[in-house]
C-alpha cells in the first residue's frame, strides 16, 4: 500500500524535486529483509544500498524459466513495475533478451513492450505472453512424434543421436514451412520456443548429449572434445516427450492473466519507431556490458534451428568505454521521446574487468543534459559488509551478489 500511494503522488505532482525526494525517502525506509537502506554519495552520484529483492523472497513464476545468457532475475523488473506503474501502463525493454521484463509486465497486468536486435528474442518471448493450453500442445506433439526427416547437418551428430537429429530436422522443417504465413500459429510458436531452449544442456532433459548449459552452445569442435574427454556418445532422446515435459514445467503456475496487447519488435535499442511520444510509463532494461558476452557465438545452434541467418543479425560489441557510453546516450535520447513525463527508466548495469569499470557512472554521465532527473543508483546487495564496497567489489566475488540500477525520471 505504501508504494501504491507513492506511485499516485509521483504521477500527479508537478514538483519534480519533491517527487524524487519522496521516492528516495520511501526506499531509504525499505527494510523488508531486515536492514535499513544505506545512502552513500560518491563523486556526485547517490547510491542507495540494500537487499531490495532476492530470489528467496518468492519464487518467480514458472513461465520465466527458460535460459538465455546474461539475463536478470524476474524479481528485478517486478520490484520497479510494482512501485512505478499502474495496471495497463506500458512497460518496455529495448534489450529484452529472453523477455523477462515483458513477461513480468504481462504477469502484473501491464502492457508488455519489448524489442531486441536478435530475432530470437521475439521467438522466446511472444509464446509465453499468451500460451496455448497443455492439451493443445500435447495434441500437436502427438502429430510431430510420428515425423522423422533426413539429417540436414552431419556435423551436429556430435550433439545428437542420429534418430534424435532426424526428428529435430523434421520438426525444424515443419515449423519453418508453417511459419511462412503472416500470423504465427500459437501452438507452433510455443513448441518452437521450447525446442530452442532444449537444444543443448547438461542433463537428460535436453535433446543433446552432455554439453554446456543451454544458454551457451559450444562449437562442433569443442563438443567433439567434450565427448572424447568424457568418453560419451549421444543417446537417443524423445523430442516430443521432452518438449511436453518442459511445457508442463513452464505452465505449472498457469498462464499470465489478461493484460493489454503486447508489442514486440526486432530493432536496435536506440530506435523505437513503433512507439509514439510518451507512450511508455517505465523502461526496465540491461544492455550488453562492453564485449563481455558474445551473443552470436552463444546462439549459433538456436539460430540454425529457428532459421535465423546469424550474419544478418547486427549485434554490436562496444570494446571501449567511450563507444559504450555513446551507445547509452543514443538509447537515452530515444527513451526521452517515448517515456511519458513522470515516467521512469531503470537501467541495470554490471561490473566488468574486475570491477575497474563502473558502468553506472557512464550511464549517469550519458544522461547529462537530457530531460531526465538523475535520481540515484539503486544497489541490490545481499552480502556487502561495508557500504564503500557497493562500487568496488565484482559480482560473485568475495561472496557478493549485486545489481546496480540507475534510476532516471522523465521531467
Amino acid at each position: 500500500m505504501l508504494f501504491a500511494f507513492a506511485r499516485r503522488t509521483i504521477s500527479n505532482s508537478s514538483d519534480h524535486a519533491s517527487d524524487s525526494a519522496f521516492l528516495e525517502q520511501d526506499l531509504l525506509a525499505f527494510d523488508a529483509f531486515g536492514a535499513p537502506t544505506r545512502r552513500v554519495e560518491e563523486e556526485g552520484v547517490v547510491y542507495l544500498v540494500n537487499e531490495f529483492w532476492t530470489s528467496a523472497q518468492r519464487q518467480a513464476h514458472s513461465i520465466h524459466e527458460i535460459s538465455y545468457r546474461a539475463c536478470f532475475k524476474p524479481q528485478l523488473p517486478e520490484f520497479f513495475i510494482s512501485r512505478l506503474t499502474a495496471p495497463g501502463d506500458a512497460v518496455f525493454d529495448p534489450f529484452m533478451g529472453r523477455g523477462t521484463t515483458p513477461v513480468q509486465a504481462a504477469l502484473q497486468g501491464r502492457r508488455p513492450v519489448g524489442s531486441d536486435i536478435n530475432p530470437l528474442s521475439v521467438l522466446l518471448t511472444r509464446p509465453r505472453l499468451s500460451p496455448p493450453s497443455l492439451p493443445e500442445i500435447e495434441r500437436r506433439l502427438s502429430e510431430i512424434a510420428r515425423e522423422e526427416g533426413e539429417i540436414e547437418r552431419e556435423d551436429l551428430l556430435v550433439f545428437y543421436h542420429p534418430e534424435t537429429l532426424r526428428r529435430l530436422c523434421a520438426l525444424r522443417r515443419r515449423l519453418l514451412e508453417r511459419a511462412s504465413g503472416s500470423a504465427p500459429d500459437p501452438v507452433d510458436d510455443w513448441i518452437r520456443m521450447v525446442a530452442i531452449n532444449r537444444l543443448t544442456g547438461h542433463s537428460p532433459g535436453f535433446f543433446s548429449v552432455y554439453s554446456l548449459p543451454p544458454n551457451q552452445a559450444v562449437s562442433v569442435e569443442a563438443q567433439a572434445k567434450i565427448n572424447a574427454r568424457r568418453g560419451q556418445m549421444p543417446p537417443p532422446r524423445d523430442v516430443a516427450a521432452l518438449i511436453l515435459r518442459k511445457s508442463r514445467a513452464l505452465l505449472a503456475d498457469g498462464a499470465p492473466p489478461p493484460h493489454p496487447p503486447a508489442l514486440l519488435a526486432t530493432s536496435e535499442a536506440w530506435r523505437a519507431p513503433f512507439l509514439g511520444e510518451g507512450e511508455v510509463r517505465l523502461i526496465v532494461t540491461s544492455p550488453p556490458f562492453l564485449d563481455v558476452v558474445h551473443y552470436a557465438s552463444d546462439n549459433w545452434l538456436r539460430n540454425w534451428f529457428a532459421g535465423v541467418e546469424a550474419s544478418e543479425v547486427r549485434i554490436s560489441k562496444h570494446r571501449s568505454e567511450a563507444e559504450w557510453e555513446r551507445m547509452v546516450r543514443a538509447c537515452l535520447e530515444e527513451f526521452a521521446r517515448i517515456v511519458a513525463p513522470g515516467g521512469h527508466v531503470a537501467f541495470e548495469v554490471g561490473e566488468v574487468r574486475g570491477g575497474k569499470v563502473l558502468l553506472e557512472r557512464l550511464v549517469w554521465r550519458a544522461a547529462e543534459g537530457l530531460p531526465f532527473e538523475r535520481l540515484f543508483v539503486l544497489v541490490n546487495s545481499q552480502s556487502f559488509t561495508k557500504t564503500s564496497n557497493c562500487w568496488g567489489v565484482g559480482n560473485n566475488a568475495k561472496g557478493t551478489n549485486s545489481n546496480r540500477v540507475v534510476i532516471l525520471r522523465r521531467v
